[in-house]
């Protein structure tokens, strides 16, 4: 197993960044975490036309490119960087792994081709008020309607719910938890933005009164999909967390490199050494945990459970204390609005809880192994 990154996968790392500084720098990131919406159509439009990044791990045959999870994490830790604001992570780690992983040709034919040009916006609603990451948080009901079915219940931070085209929701038939498709101007949905931690990433309350649905795989089944789902999100929330935490690395050690105090610059300073080391080290250890699970990831092998809960829960944890030390480095400055640490933080903190946080990936990992 080679952990380098090819000739190729670096030239992808390097158009992405490139693409990303000139579309969302700090100002921008700013000005679409004031918007309802929280992205630009134009530059999103771009992402799927030019760059072809929604349809990258969709297979050829639905109009993507057929590349594997690595370069795709690869993206995601770009985007991660940029504090890239966009509903490329519900679209790609969410809706469409759910759609590919549920067994449904008919659907994968009909919905991925749009995702992969950029003009279909997607999401994954499985969270309820109850905030469980597990099937048993699942309780939106499922009935059976002529060929379709219709959906009673709610669904809660739901990323991107408010502007999604496509919306996969999990719901409950007597058969079990199974998956359906949601258009976004369904009769009986409604969709209300939430208020949010952290900016950067929207989410929204959806309401099904009598709502129809199409069936996604097979009825009963949808916890399956879910399961495999959610360790392939995590993977990729993981990817997207080493891009941040690399991030703020960056900053801290060049604002240690130019502040001067006592007529030296502070990053000579034993404590900040010693903060910028720990820093670094979890960094790099973070990095090896969500390539890693990138790998795994791409060969869909059994270990991928066990890899996916680890490389949430590490990547959370180092994320998080680099995103705190980033703004005690930086002093009085990094606690101000104007400075983009608390951007980085409020990323962390929103990321360290989305999919589930480090103890309930812990606890899980101990479950997978056995102990």
């Amino acid at each position: 197993m080679n952990f380098a990154f090819s000739e190729e996968q670096e030239e992808l790392r390097k158009t992405v960044r490139s693409f990303l500084e000139g579309k969302s720098p700090s100002a921008e990131v700013r000005r679409l975490m004031d918007t309802t919406e929280g992205y630009d159509p134009a530059v999103w439009k771009q992402m799927g036309e030019q760059l072809g990044l929604q349809g990258l791990a969709i297979p050829e045959e639905y109009g993507g490119s057929g590349y594997t999870y690595v370069e795709l994490g690869v993206v995601l830790e770009e985007m991660g960087r940029a504090l890239l604001c966009a509903p490329y992570f519900a679209t790609v780690a969410l809706a469409t792994n759910a759609i590919l992983h549920s067994g449904d040709d008919a659907a994968k034919k009909e919905l991925l081709p749009g995702i992969a040009s950029g003009e279909t916006i997607a999401t994954l609603a499985f969270t309820e008020d109850s905030g469980r990451w597990d099937a048993e948080g699942i309780t939106l009901q499922a009935t059976k309607s002529g060929d379709g079915y219709t959906l009673d219940g709610h669904k809660m931070f739901v990323l991107d719910g408010h502007t999604a085209d496509l919306i996969v929701v999990a719901g409950r038939t007597p058969e079990g938890i199974s998956l359906f498709t949601v258009a976004g101007d369904a009769a009986g949905l409604t969709r209300t933005p939430l208020s949010t931690m952290d900016q950067t990433r929207k989410q929204a309350r959806l309401e099904f009164a009598g709502t129809p649905a199409k069936l996604l795989g097979s009825e009963g089944k949808g916890w399956d999909t879910l399961n495999r789902v959610l360790d392939l999100a995590a993977v990729a929330l993981a990817a997207e967390q080493v891009g941040g935490a690399q991030k703020v690395l960056e900053m801290s050690v060049e604002y240690a490199k130019v502040r001067v105090q006592f007529g030296r610059p502070i990053g000579s300073f034993q404590a900040i050494k010693h903060k910028c080391a720990d820093m670094l080290l979890e960094v790099e250890s973070a990095k090896s945990a969500a390539y890693y699970a990138m790998w795994a990831a791409s060969e869909l092998n059994d270990e991928l459970p066990t890899v996916a809960s680890l490389a949430k829960a590490y990547c959370s944890d180092a994320y998080f204390h680099a995103a705190a030390e980033n703004i005690q480095i930086h002093g009085g400055i990094g606690f101000t609005w104007e400075h983009d640490a608390h951007l980085y933080f409020k990323r962390a903190k929103s990321s360290e809880l989305f999919l589930g946080d480090p103890t309930y990936h812990r606890e899980l990992l101990a479950q997978r192994i056995g102990i």
